[in-house]
């Protein structure tokens, strides 16, 4: 994927339109929420089970790939407005993350890394 060339289409797309003056982060962080909470939507109400098997039903894939698409390109636009190396920060949060998580700590366990000690009855 070329983020860059994703980035110049876009900016390209909203420029001819005459978008710009409506691109700002604040627009565009509200714009990649509201795109965020249609996916959810999809998935609102559906058993754990139900979400495992969305990608057996086309149409519901289908959406749900539209909707996706869509958390992306407000990403995109975002990340390129506000100057954001998307790739590159993506690699240093997994390095960051891999800290922060190791594996002989983190295994098995969905309780976030820092909240561990706060609930009684589980390991640090």
């Amino acid at each position: 994927m070329d983020i860059k060339e994703i980035q110049k289409r876009l900016g390209d797309f909203a420029e001819e339109r005459n978008w710009e003056q409506f691109h700002s982060p604040k627009n565009l962080t509200m714009a990649l929420c509201a795109e965020a909470a249609e996916l959810l939507e999809l998935f609102q109400w559906l058993t754990e089970e139900q979400s495992r098997t969305i990608v057996d039903s086309e149409s519901d894939m289908a959406r749900v790939r539209e909707e996706v698409a869509d958390v992306f390109i407000y990403l995109a636009r975002l990340a390129d407005k506000l100057g954001i190396d998307i790739e590159r920060e993506v690699f240093k949060k997994m390095a960051l993350n891999e800290k922060k998580y190791p594996v002989e700590l983190s295994r098995d366990k969905a309780t976030k890394y820092n909240r561990r000690q706060e609930r009684k009855g589980t390991e640090t």
